[in-house]
């Protein structure tokens, strides 16, 4: 049996494209296209598919109703698998995607229109419960990550640092106090400072001081900002 699919994209081009790429792929069935979400849900209703591709901006407002789409798609045909086109490695998007679950999503960029190999991979994958993500949008996830990291650690004073530093060489706060020559407690503070800035609450499973070394070894090594003497 080969496996069906429809496509839902606005641009005429894009669409017969897609189309004639996937018809050419054996194995495959294209049962028929939409250029809107409307009419995807209908042709959904009276013509079940294996596979939904479509695109991530549609009309009306060319934003994210093919976000929306996959999610009613997700919702109403729960073992339609869906692979999600965008002209943009847009992280954003990737995240609210998948929000409610990556299986049986894919996420590729359209230039993969032209690459039939992975193409019909994300098709496989998310037929089989699966998931993908283009490597360019992979890539910009971890950059968007990285940079909020970044962000976070910035909000720490050179004090701070100086304790998660030493927290990250596997130092209690005993042994910190004494390299720092203050007080227990004036490490505490510190600490608990740090595990607030870097929105580690008390509720986590994971241990504050384990995720907060993590975030710092996300960053690198911070050393050339320099040792702080004077308890802050």
């Amino acid at each position: 049996m080969p496996t069906t699919l429809l496509i839902a994209e606005d641009d005429y081009l894009v669409r017969e494209g897609a189309r004639s790429v996937l018809d050419a792929v054996d194995g495959l069935e294209v049962r028929g296209t939409a250029g809107d979400p409307t009419e995807l849900l209908a042709l959904l209703a009276t013509n079940p598919v294996d596979v939904v591709i479509l695109d991530i901006r549609m009309p009306p407002t060319y934003t994210t109703e093919g976000i929306e789409l996959a999610r009613r798609v997700r919702a109403e045909h729960p073992g339609t698998g869906i692979v999600v086109l965008s002209q943009h490695a847009d992280p954003e998007y990737a995240l609210e995607l998948l929000q409610d679950g990556s299986h049986g999503v894919a996420y590729l960029l359209k230039e993969r229109l032209g690459d039939a190999d992975r193409l019909l991979q994300a098709i496989e994958e998310v037929q089989s419960g699966g998931s993908m993500l283009d490597p360019k949008i992979v890539s910009a996830l971890l950059e968007a990550q990285r940079r909020r990291t970044a962000s976070k650690l910035a909000g720490l004073t050179p004090r701070e640092l100086e304790v998660l530093r030493r927290m990250a060489s596997g130092k209690g706060n005993a042994a910190i106090a004494r390299e720092l020559s203050v007080s227990d407690r004036s490490v505490e503070k510190h600490t608990n400072a740090i595990f607030r800035k870097l929105g580690l609450s008390e509720e986590l499973d994971l241990n504050r001081r384990v995720a907060a070394v993590l975030f710092y070894l996300q960053r690198g090594d911070l050393s050339s900002r320099g040792e702080v003497d004077a308890d802050r």
